[in-house]
């Protein structure tokens, strides 16, 4: 049932998202669509209510109930960034809006940008590592809890790899063709057409 629910919770994020954005650049209803946007948290809510229902129950921890938690996690820190991300394409394409930018791709920009990412990530692993840890201490046994745990880890691994991925773009940032010529001079020679200047010998004639 868990299971099933994630799976319902993840399609009705994204028929709500759908009305929203509808409701506002197609019926022109901007409060209603925004109204419908501000539902979304309460996916997350019943999710976790209904988890922890199913544990109070009885029912033995398992990858089940650790995996409802990561969702919980990662949707409330990723939520309100793919609701934006959506509504400024929507904004462009079905409310005569200008082209909503992508994220930078080179330089200290393109650094930033991934250190936000990761600094999102760490945020839905924060909220999911602490769910874990509280469906853990209810359950109270340690054998028990060990699924849970091992999602712990799952989820730690996952942010030093954003961390890691940030980390390398600051340490090597990325640049375009025509900058990374202007700091290898061999590099510029490379791509530039050879000119022969004239030799002495031929100034003279």
């Amino acid at each position: 049932m868990i299971v099933t629910l994630i799976i319902i919770c993840e399609a009705a994020f994204w028929v709500l998202l759908a009305i929203g954005l509808a409701l506002r650049y197609l019926a022109r209803m901007p409060r209603a669509g925004a109204a419908v946007l501000l539902c979304e948290p309460l996916l997350e809510v019943v999710l976790f209510v209904v988890t922890a229902i199913d544990l109070r129950n009885g029912a033995e921890p398992d990858w089940k109930h650790g995996l409802a938690a990561v969702y919980v996690g990662f949707t409330a820190a990723y939520g309100h960034y793919m609701v934006k991300w959506a509504d400024g394409h929507a904004a462009h394409r079905l409310g005569g809006g200008p082209r909503p930018a992508g994220p930078p791709r080179y330089g200290a920009a393109r650094a930033w940008h991934e250190w936000k990412m990761a600094a999102r990530m760490l945020g839905g692993g924060a909220i999911a590592a602490v769910l874990l840890q509280l469906a853990a201490w209810y359950v109270g046994d340690p054998d028990q809890s060990a699924p849970l745990h091992e999602w712990q880890t799952r989820v730690g691994a996952v942010c030093v790899i954003f961390i890691a991925i940030a980390l390398s773009y600051t340490i090597w940032p990325k640049r375009a063709k025509g900058a990374a010529d202007e700091h290898d001079p061999g590099a510029r020679s490379l791509s530039e057409p050879h000119t022969e200047r004239p030799s002495s010998t031929k100034s003279l004639r």
